[in-house]
């Protein structure tokens, strides 16, 4: 069941239940992405442009645009406009502690999966 206050906003905006379900898809398929997954723990670090990221991780720029910008959408990352420059950081209100519970509960709860893995080699 979904959290009523959501709910509620979401009614008064016109929206369905299941139109709901999809915007928590859109938001928990945006960590799907290993690429989006390394974005977010380079910027948990410090804020950077769109060169220092394709430089971190050896991509190219329209790939690190476009998770930037769906990072963006669902709020992950704020942008900082400095001259040319664009400047990424992590969202620190939400998603940094977000993040940090999704260490904790992955170091605690998920190491079984790594080990899961190694053996399958």
């Amino acid at each position: 069941m979904i959290n009523k206050n959501i709910l509620h906003a979401c009614h008064e905006e016109g929206f369905k239940e299941g139109e709901v379900y999809n915007a928590y898809k859109v938001f928990f398929g945006t960590l799907v992405s290993e690429s989006r997954l390394r974005i977010i723990n380079l910027l948990r670090k410090r804020k950077m442009n769109v060169s220092e990221i394709m430089e971190e991780l050896k991509d190219e720029q329209t790939a690190v645009s476009h998770d930037l910008a769906r990072l963006r959408k669902c709020g992950f990352v704020e942008v900082e406009i400095d001259g040319k420059f664009r400047y990424y950081r992590l969202n620190e209100k939400t998603i940094k502690p977000l993040m940090d519970l999704i260490d904790s509960h992955m170091s605690k709860y998920c190491v079984h999966i790594l080990r899961g893995n190694k053996h399958e080699r």
